[in-house]
C-alpha cells in the first residue's frame, strides 16, 4: 500500500480488500503446511467428519 496513490477513500478500501482476500483466500501460509485456509479448512472439516 506505501506504493500508491488513492484518489478517494473508496479507492484505498476497494483496493485492501482486494488484497485482504487474496491474502485470506488464495495464499498458501507456511504454517499452514503451505495450504490456503480455504484448503487448510476443508482438511480439517474432512478429518473432524471421520
Amino acid at each position: 500500500m506505501n506504493a500508491n496513490w488513492f484518489l478517494s477513500l473508496a479507492d484505498p478500501r476497494s483496493k485492501f480488500e482486494t488484497w485482504r482476500r487474496q491474502y485470506n483466500e488464495t495464499h498458501p501460509h507456511i504454517v499452514l503446511g503451505w495450504r490456503t485456509p480455504q484448503e487448510f479448512a476443508l482438511a480439517a472439516a474432512l478429518q473432524d467428519a471421520e
